[in-house]
């Protein structure tokens, strides 16, 4: 059996996909990672939701504040170099402080966001 390839990408080559006017992504997944390159505009709220996925969050510029629980009582605001883990099934939301650019890993990858029925994540 032969060892499967590596696979190089460009983030510049890859289509921003655009969700709703103040966020956009770029997305990477195999079979058992995703990784995502988000834009947030300063004011943008991704409202609160949980998913099986486990999640790390590295901020590369910007700000986000994060309300983790099913009541938000905990808020963490994680900036550029900063990471923030979050475990599945952990209800979080988020609102850019600032214009921010993040780097988002999940495993398994988020199917709904592959299929494009994360209604949560786009324009109302």
């Amino acid at each position: 059996m032969s060892e499967p390839g590596a696979t190089h990408y460009r983030w510049d080559d890859l289509p921003k996909e655009p969700l709703k006017e103040d966020l956009t992504r770029r997305l990477i997944s195999t079979e058992r990672m995703m990784i995502a390159q988000v834009f947030l505009d300063k004011g943008c709220i991704v409202p609160q939701h949980a998913h099986e996925n486990e999640q790390l969050t590295y901020i590369l510029e910007g700000k986000l504040r994060f309300w983790l629980g099913e009541d938000e009582s905990e808020v963490v605001d994680v900036g550029a170099g900063e990471v923030l883990h979050l475990p599945s099934w952990l209800p979080h939301k988020a609102e850019a402080l600032e214009d921010t650019l993040d780097v988002d890993v999940f495993s398994p990858p988020r199917q709904y966001w592959l299929d494009g029925s994360d209604s949560y994540m786009r324009s109302r």
